[in-house]
């Protein structure tokens, strides 16, 4: 219902009253706040007044009309040097500097993308299948080579979409349509630390909901979670499943991070950096090796998640399958299994 509001809020208003364009004040935090604590709106019982206030009056270091141009800057910047150290490094120049900007981009992300997957995917079954041959997998619960070419090829067919989402992502950041802030001296280490929790906690419960409604809502996982959930044994599972998805739901569950953007005030490349850290966070949790780290929603439990298909819906922490109900702990299963 929160989401609710918040969503006929910005389409019962002009656009230019909710985001601002690189040539306009940023006012929109203003308008949502006095939109959200009125008194009528049932958001005001909902959320906490505070986190209002703070959005409210903590806005963009770039408020002045004057230097929004300027601050933007930043951030091409920041990306333009992004490309120039992947493609500059992997592509012949007369290649890729031709290109827009923005297809620069999505190439370094597909790039990029691809190497942290495929390089994090291949160090870490090689390190549990072969230096650690039957320590941490039993033999018989070892992914078939057929199984993880099969996994890689979902994954990179997918790639070229998946990348799309942080390009456009990068593309909103660098126009000044979105809250992100370019240094962590402009808003100091308390703060950023603060809007750090509040971007994660919002990316677990974006992530949380939108995953138990790929389950939920029986089209949507018949047409794109299923896709994923061929994996439903131990013997199945690797660390190349983490990005085997059909391209739109793996779109689909890294959106949060993007809304997250226009809400709270996030630091552009420890944005991207956790972006990036996605695809080593997924290979981690395919690898059915219970790291019995609490609150983190490790392998253990996302295992449980590929068999039952109803537990254990959360990304990083169990906190919100134990808030909404759904938590499975894989000890509890083991002390019942003996």
């Amino acid at each position: 219902m929160a989401f609710v509001n918040i969503g006929l809020y910005l389409v019962h208003n002009p656009l230019y009253n909710v985001f601002p364009s690189s040539k306009s004040q940023n006012t929109w935090p203003s308008n949502l706040y006095r939109h959200l604590s009125s008194s009528a709106n049932p958001l005001s019982t909902v959320f906490p007044p505070c986190l209002f206030y703070l959005l409210n009056t903590q806005s963009h270091p770039h408020n002045s009309p004057m230097d929004t141009d300027s601050y933007s800057s930043l951030f091409v910047k920041e990306t333009t040097f992004y490309n120039q150290i992947v493609l500059g490094t992997l592509l012949p120049e007369n290649l890729w500097t031709p290109l827009p900007h923005l297809l620069q981009t999505w190439l370094r992300n597909y790039i990029a993308g691809s190497l942290v997957y495929l390089i994090s995917g291949f160090l870490w079954c090689f390190y549990i299948y072969h230096l650690k041959h039957n320590v941490y997998v039993p033999k018989d619960a070892i992914p078939t080579r057929k199984a993880m070419y099969l996994q890689i090829y979902v994954a990179m067919k997918a790639m070229p979409w998946y990348c799309a989402l942080p390009s456009i992502s990068e593309y909103m950041v660098e126009n000044g349509w979105t809250r992100c802030f370019a240094r962590i001296s402009d808003v100091g280490w308390a703060s950023y630390i603060l809007y750090l929790g509040l971007y994660l906690t919002f990316v677990e419960f974006g992530i949380y909901w939108m995953h138990r409604e790929l389950h939920d809502i029986k089209p949507l996982y018949k047409w794109l979670h299923a896709t994923h959930h061929i994996y439903n044994k131990q013997n199945t599972l690797s660390p190349f499943a983490g990005l085997a998805f059909h391209p739109i739901d793996g779109i689909l569950q890294a959106v949060p991070h993007v809304i997250a953007l226009f809400l709270i005030p996030t630091h552009f490349t420890t944005h991207i950096a956790l972006l990036f850290m996605e695809a080593i966070w997924t290979a981690n949790i395919h690898d059915c090796i219970h790291g019995k780290l609490w609150p983190v929603m490790g392998a253990g439990y996302h295992t449980i998640h590929h068999t039952t298909y109803r537990h254990n819906y959360g990304h990083y922490t169990v906190w919100m399958d134990w808030m909404f109900g759904t938590l499975r702990d894989p000890l509890e299963d083991e002390t019942k299994n003996t």
